[in-house]
């Protein structure tokens, strides 16, 4: 997995959780296409893009291996407006729930909270399968310091010896225990695999959360 940053002259700017399409065309001419959500904040000198390679895939593993400092890139977008955040006074509660590379819109809203001086209270619950797989695992760590951004850890797989979050795949028990209780209202994201956005969804609605509160964000096992 790599984090890419790119120079973007002409950029109009994102709002916190977009994603763009990054288009690759080979020397005879074939073109393919994929979607990566923008890991960096709208006020970040660079637009960053987190790009897990996978196996098999036509731009991942392009981007990881290949791609070199001062290469070109064709991109599409900002795209969507559905799951994105934005300060605004008095907003809602935010709770963040990302499953593995789920976690990448998550950071853009979560340094967009702290750039734009918000106030809201944030809990982010993030699963990974080891603490050696956790997206943005320095950088989360260093949040816990922050007054007003809860972090959260639970490991499925592997965790050290001297691990003191949680362990286990996300469950309503863990959501009721990390997240904000249904009565607070607050704004839920979840952003993953699609079981695990599923089963995170399900779960919170079981808790009395509202669905129309819930914004998700999933994808397969393609978009390689």
């Amino acid at each position: 997995m790599k984090t890419i940053a790119l120079a973007m002259p002409d950029w109009a700017g994102h709002r916190a959780g977009q994603h763009v399409d990054v288009r690759l065309t080979a020397p005879d001419g074939y073109q393919t296409e994929r979607s990566y959500s923008i890991a960096s904040a709208p006020e970040d000198a660079y637009l960053e893009l987190t790009v897990e390679r996978l196996e098999g895939g036509e731009v991942s593993p392009y981007l990881v291996d290949e791609l070199r400092p001062g290469d070109e890139l064709e991109l599409r977008g900002p795209v969507g407006g559905y799951f994105v955040w934005e300060n605004e006074p008095g907003g809602a509660p935010l709770f963040l729930i990302g499953g593995g590379s789920g976690m990448t819109p998550f950071r853009s809203m979560v340094r967009h909270h702290r750039a734009s001086g918000s106030r809201v209270p944030v809990r982010v619950l993030c699963s990974s399968r080891s603490l050696e797989l956790l997206i943005y695992r320095e950088e989360l760590f260093k949040l816990a310091a922050d007054d007003l951004i809860d972090v959260s850890v639970t490991l499925t797989r592997e965790a050290p010896d001297d691990w003191r979050g949680y362990r286990g795949r996300i469950d309503p028990a863990l959501l009721a225990t990390t997240g904000w209780p249904a009565g607070e209202k607050p704004l839920t994201y979840i952003c993953g695999p699609t079981a695990f956005v599923e089963a995170a969804a399900a779960a919170m609605v079981s808790l009395g959360h509202d669905p129309g509160r819930i914004r998700t964000e999933r994808f397969g096992g393609t978009g390689g």
